[in-house]
C-alpha cells in the first residue's frame, strides 16, 4: 500500500510562464528585475553559474554611488539581490543551457526546467580573459586584477604590473600611473598592437616600464601578491619580480556562445544593440557587459539595465494593444 501524500509534503509547483525573463544576475540583470517588477511586469531572474556576476569576485568597491566608505562587491551583489526578491521577481540559482528566439512565446531551457516569456533580457556579461598563469585563480582579488578603473586607486605607491600589449592594456597602465610608482607593462611580443596615439601615449609616460618578449609564468604570495617570475620566450631567461598588484588586459570574452545563430553578434561576440537596447530579435533585449565592451563598470552595466527594463516595458504595452 503506498503510503498517503499530505498536502505539506507536496513540493510548490514552480511557475513557467513570465511576462519577462532575465538571463544573468549581475548589476544590468538585477536592475533590470527591480525596473520590471515594480512596472507590475511578472519577472523571472535566472542567474546563472555566477550570481552576482563579476563583482562577487571583488573585494572594496569604492566608486559605485551611494557608498560613501565602500562596499564590498559580495555585499553589494547581495543587496541588490534582496531589493529584487522585495519588488516581487522570482529569482532561481539555475543555468540557462540553450534558448528558442525563433518564435513566441520564447522558450529558455536551463539544466533543471524549461520556462516560457513573452520579452527577455539578455545581461549575462562578460569574463576577463585569463593568464593561465600559476598562482592566478589564488590570488584573484587578491592583488590580482582585472579593471584598473576598479581596483587602481588600492595601489598607491607600489610597483605596478601589467599584462597585455593592445589598447586596454595601454590605457590601464596609462590610468594606473596615477596611483603607482612605476607600471610595468609584460607583453609577449616585440611591439605592441595598441594603436599608435595609445603607444605614443605609454612610450611618453616616464613612469611606465617595457619588458618586451615577455611572459608572466607564476605569481607568488601569501595573503596577497607581492612577486611575479617573468620569462623572456626569446631567450628563456627567467626574472622575479617584487609588486604590489598584477593588472591583466588581454581582452575580455562576451558570454554569448549559446545565443550565436539566434541574434547578431559583432566579431567578437559582443551582442550588437539595434535601437536602444533592442537586439536584432523583436522582443530580445540585452543589457550590460554583453553588449558594452567600452566601459565595463557597474554602474553602466546598472544604467542599461534600466534602460532594457523601460523598454521590455514599452515593448509589452504596445504589443497588448494589437
Amino acid at each position: 500500500m503506498q503510503a498517503e501524500i499530505r498536502a505539506e509534503d507536496k513540493k510548490p509547483e514552480v511557475k513557467k510562464k513570465f511576462d519577462v525573463i532575465i538571463i544573468g544576475a549581475g548589476p544590468a540583470g538585477y536592475t533590470a528585475a527591480i525596473y520590471t517588477s515594480r512596472a507590475k511586469r511578472d519577472t523571472l531572474v535566472i542567474s546563472g553559474s555566477l550570481p552576482g556576476g563579476q563583482l562577487v569576485l571583488t573585494t572594496e568597491v569604492e566608486n559605485y554611488p551611494g557608498f560613501a566608505e565602500g562596499i564590498m562587491g559580495p555585499e553589494l551583489m547581495t543587496t541588490m539581490r534582496k531589493q529584487t526578491e522585495r519588488m516581487g521577481a522570482t529569482i532561481i540559482d539555475d543555468e540557462v543551457v540553450n534558448v528558442d528566439f525563433r518564435r513566441k512565446p520564447f522558450k529558455i531551457l536551463t539544466n533543471s526546467e524549461e520556462y516560457e516569456s513573452e520579452a527577455v533580457i539578455i545581461a549575462t556579461g562578460a569574463s576577463p580573459r585569463k593568464l593561465g598563469a600559476k598562482g592566478e585563480h589564488e590570488f584573484s582579488a587578491r592583488g590580482v586584477s582585472y579593471c584598473a578603473t576598479c581596483d587602481g586607486p588600492f595601489f598607491r605607491n607600489q610597483e605596478i604590473v601589467v599584462a597585455g600589449g593592445g589598447d586596454s592594456a595601454m590605457e590601464e597602465a596609462i590610468f594606473l600611473t596615477k596611483f603607482a610608482k612605476n607600471v610595468h607593462v609584460i607583453h609577449r611580443k616585440d611591439k605592441l598592437r595598441a594603436s599608435k596615439i595609445m603607444q605614443d601615449r605609454a612610450f611618453e609616460n616616464n613612469k611606465i616600464k617595457f619588458h618586451w618578449n615577455s611572459v608572466i609564468e607564476e605569481i607568488r604570495g601569501k595573503e596577497k601578491v607581492n612577486q611575479v617570475m617573468i620569462k623572456n620566450v626569446t631567450t628563456n631567461q627567467q626574472e622575479t619580480m617584487d609588486i604590489g598588484g598584477l593588472f591583466v588586459a588581454i581582452g575580455h570574452e562576451p558570454n554569448t556562445k549559446m545565443f550565436k545563430g539566434q541574434i547578431e553578434l559583432d566579431e567578437q561576440g559582443y551582442i550588437i544593440l539595434k535601437n536602444h537596447t533592442h537586439t536584432s530579435v523583436e522582443g530580445v533585449f540585452a543589457a550590460g557587459d554583453v553588449h558594452d565592451h567600452r566601459y565595463r563598470q557597474a554602474i553602466t552595466a546598472a544604467g542599461f539595465g534600466c534602460m532594457a527594463a523601460i523598454d521590455v516595458d514599452r515593448y509589452l504595452s504596445e504589443k497588448n494593444k494589437k
